[in-house]
């Protein structure tokens, strides 16, 4: 079956959408090499964007099920295992981009994976999103069975969590990015915590936890600078109370999670109009 089609084979304009979506990033990739603009160190290059991708991708399909809930869309479930397939294959384009950076020589990069830490646990983070993606067939599902399948797939969470890892051990000096990846994270970690112990996740919730996870983000960006660089906490904390030079990754945090706390809104006010007429109807 085509990927932009759904079960019954038919074009699903959201399918081809989001197909094209995560298509998009490899072909400006390969645009760039074909006309030689990947920078001084192309190989370089192309390992940084593909390994970005697959972390932004793996958190996109993360996202699907809180997004789904949030703005009452069950058709968004027919496009995550496509975003979780898509961020293996960015991610093992990673692992051969590097492959080509050391000449192919295939004993060098095992014993670089072996002695260097964050290599270590980015191989580890390929091979977890490989699994993931080789199982995530509806054969496989019905192999495995629903339970241990779902058990199996857990395993996506400390998986992005290593991703994100590999990617602040592989970043030099400005983890901007990384960090704006870890706060997505703990939005997207405390969404489900809400919704595991039983919090109403409503629009004032949503903004609740909009503002806990960009404050979060905020103290584990401090804490990495303090820790990793030197540069005092306080100057990092006072910082994303500077907006001259741009925003914060704490502060996009807290603008993406009020923005789906507002979808949740229009959804909710859209929804009430029907509610009182489904009441009215039932008496």
């Amino acid at each position: 079956m085509l990927p932009w089609n759904d079960r019954a084979g038919r074009l699903s304009v959201l399918k081809l959408t989001v197909f094209l979506g995560v298509l998009a990033p490899g072909l400006y990739i390969a645009a760039q090499a074909a006309t030689g603009t990947l920078g001084s160190k192309p190989i370089t290059s192309a390992i940084h964007q593909s390994g970005d991708w697959a972390v932004r991708l793996l958190l996109v399909s993360l996202l699907v099920t809180p997004l789904r809930f949030i703005a009452d869309w069950p058709k968004l479930i027919l496009v995550r295992r496509m975003v979780g397939v898509a961020a293996a294959v960015y991610a093992v384009a990673h692992l051969l981009f590097y492959v080509v950076e050391q000449a192919f020589d295939l004993q060098k990069v095992a014993s670089e994976i072996i002695l260097r830490f964050y290599l270590t646990i980015g191989f580890v983070g390929v091979l977890g999103l490989v699994v993931l993606a080789a199982t995530s067939t509806d054969a496989m599902i019905r192999r495995l069975g629903s339970p241990a399948w779902n058990r199996l797939h857990l395993l996506t969470y400390p998986i992005a969590f290593i991703a994100i890892w590999h990617f602040f051990l592989q970043t030099k000096i400005d983890v901007s990015q990384p960090v704006l990846m870890l706060g997505f994270f703990v939005w997207l970690m405390g969404f489900r915590l809400m919704r595991a112990w039983g919090v109403a996740v409503r629009p004032l919730q949503l903004a609740g936890l909009a503002i806990i996870s960009g404050v979060a983000t905020a103290l584990l960006e401090a804490l990495w600078y303090a820790t990793m660089t030197g540069v005092m906490a306080s100057r990092i904390l006072y910082a994303n109370l500077d907006v001259a030079f741009g925003l914060r990754p704490a502060l996009w945090v807290v603008l993406a999670g009020l923005a789906l706390a507002l979808v949740g809104l229009v959804r909710g006010r859209r929804e009430a109009p029907r509610a009182r007429r489904a009441a009215v109807a039932a008496r």
